[in-house]
């Protein structure tokens, strides 16, 4: 057993290193990702990091495989070897909730972690807002807050702080969207700048998104980022076709 652990520390190293060689290359492939997950995890059902990080490799699809389908697969088969490591449900919960939208079994597992006596009270109230709530603005800054305020992670970190101005910024533009059309309801026509909201006394001032800029319109209403604002909206997760195994 000893031995099978430390092949399984050097195949996780080799997955770190062949993602980290891949990271932010612009059309890279990781063809041989879930084959080193799979060999690290059946040559150590302890290895939590194989799990955990394993699963943010293959899930994310702009620095990652783009595959939530293996993901959740990796944490299945963590929570079978590891079934007190309530860690393992939160993220599948995680992993249900952000990138497969299948709000149930978001909060089936948010629910089951919340059952470990060592679990955070929050994921008890995460599993009640998603069964009442689906995928609002409202859960999905709760859940990216949470994951911000307990990672330790630098990595997970950034992308935490990242995701929470684009739902800020997406916020923004829902209620600015909202406010186009009560102008135009009332000037017959929209608005091609935020200062005409302002100055209609819809807004008390020109709104900025969380790095400082303001918002711009789109010829019909619809309200978006500037182009120099270097705070990104993802794409919701439905409309990105997966890479092939």
């Amino acid at each position: 057993m000893g031995y099978d652990a430390l092949l399984a520390d050097v195949y996780w190293t080799r997955a770190v290193q062949y993602y980290g060689e891949r990271f932010g290359k612009r059309g890279a492939q990781f063809d041989l990702l879930w084959p080193l997950l799979d060999i690290t995890t059946t040559l150590d059902p302890k290895l939590m990091a194989a799990y955990r990080f394993g699963a943010i490799f293959l899930s994310e699809p702009d620095w990652g495989a783009n595959r939530p389908d293996l993901a959740v697969a990796l944490v299945q088969r963590g929570i079978a070897a590891n079934p007190d490591e309530w860690h393992l449900y939160a993220d599948l919960g995680f992993l249900y909730y952000w990138w497969l939208q299948d709000y149930p079994h978001a909060s089936a597992a948010y629910l089951e972690a919340s059952k470990n006596p060592k679990a955070p009270s929050w994921l008890k109230m995460m599993a009640a807002r998603i069964e009442e709530k689906g995928g609002s603005l409202d859960t999905s800054r709760m859940i990216w807050s949470e994951i911000l305020s307990s990672t330790k992670d630098p990595a997970v970190r950034k992308r935490a702080e990242e995701m929470m101005k684009a739902l800020k910024a997406q916020q923004d533009e829902f209620n600015l969207d909202a406010l186009a059309e009560t102008y135009q309801k009332r000037f017959g026509r929209y608005p091609s700048a935020t200062a005409e909201l302002r100055d209609a006394g819809l807004l008390p001032g020109i709104p900025v998104d969380p790095e400082g800029y303001a918002y711009v319109f789109e010829p019909g209403g619809k309200s978006r980022l500037n182009p120099k604002s270097p705070v990104v909206i993802p794409p919701p997760p439905r409309t990105r076709a997966p890479v092939s195994k």
